[in-house]
């Protein structure tokens, strides 16, 4: 028994034994509620095909199309030619930033930091335009292709993933750039490229360290300079116990600021600190100074240790023995 078949039972069993109303006024009342519940049962039956309609259409997009209406001969053709160009122009761009950087020392570092956000993003860029310019493939092939890669990736690849990462963290926290001078565990050099997967540096034997960026996230790393040219040096010198301080503080001074690679506008400093040495005790003296260009450091070091070292033994402060 339906809901109409039911209502009309309910107001024939109302007009039987109610003695109030009269049988035509019943059969009014009667006549005016089956015509509303037609058509509150018509509203009814047009809301439930709208929405069966709906869902039917909201299916058939969803529904993947097939590859041949994705991926033709014409469209691979336009897209090797954009990924071909887009290889090329980003290499220019990169070349003539690299080489504009070499010549400035002061905006070396600068320009070289931008090198790895215009690769990134320009790859980002033309493959967002092979897939939404060229293929255009629909919602429905974006959604699945997006769900099966991401399945595969999260099982087979998470170590790239998070190198991946890494490298992103890297470029907006920036704790250090291309140009930088930066120590990881044994390894010191200056940062050479900061890639999505991994970071080089050149050490100071001229060897290339290749660094995963997730290794790079997880640990400490030192910063010699942080964006700037220069940066602070270390020469460490052993020397006599009762040596005269104050005169090799003054020959100390002098030496790194005759170096050719020193950078006046930052101060130089001398300290002691006693040292034992094979049972015996020794003064280290630590002489800090600024270079003008990191990849001058080395030199800088190798400079100031000679010329100090030439100036003690002239004025008879050390002798050969003495370190014997």
């Amino acid at each position: 028994m339906n809901i109409k078949t039911s209502i009309l039972l309910v107001f024939l069993i109302i007009n039987l034994f109610s003695p109030v109303y009269s049988q035509d006024t019943s059969l009014k009342k009667l006549n005016s509620g089956i015509n509303k519940l037609d058509s509150v049962l018509a509203k009814d039956s047009i809301k439930n095909h709208t929405a069966a309609d709906s869902s039917v259409s909201l299916v058939n997009q969803l529904e993947p199309p097939s590859v041949l209406d994705v991926i033709s001969v014409g469209k691979v053709i336009w897209a090797l030619i954009f990924f071909i160009g887009g290889l090329y122009l980003i290499r220019i761009l990169t070349k003539i930033l690299e080489v504009f950087a070499e010549r400035s020392t002061g905006y070396r570092i600068t320009i070289k930091g931008v090198v790895p956000i215009i690769r990134i993003f320009g790859w980002m860029l033309i493959i967002y335009i092979v897939i939404a310019g060229v293929f255009k493939p629909p919602v429905a092939t974006v959604i699945a292709v997006t769900a099966s890669v991401g399945i595969a990736v999260g099982f087979a690849a998470q170590d790239v993933i998070k190198n991946i990462f890494g490298g992103i963290m890297i470029l907006f926290d920036r704790p250090f750039q291309v140009g930088d001078k930066i120590q990881l565990g044994e390894y010191y050099g200056e940062v050479i490229k900061i890639g999505l997967r991994s970071t080089r540096i050149v050490t100071a034997d001229d060897s290339t360290v290749t660094i995963p960026n997730g290794e790079l996230m997880n640990k400490s790393v030192s910063n010699s300079n942080y964006g700037e040219p220069n940066c602070q040096v270390v020469a460490e010198i052993f020397l006599p116990i009762e040596i005269d301080t104050d005169r090799v503080r003054q020959i100390a001074t002098e030496a790194a600021q005759v170096s050719r690679y020193i950078y006046l506008n930052k101060p130089v400093t001398v300290l002691f600190f006693n040292e034992i040495k094979d049972r015996r005790a020794y003064l280290k003296m630590r002489l800090k100074a600024y270079v003008m260009d990191i990849r001058y450091e080395f030199q800088f070091k190798s400079d100031m240790t000679e010329l100090v070292m030439k100036e003690l033994l002239v004025q008879n402060l050390i002798h050969a023995e003495d370190f014997m």
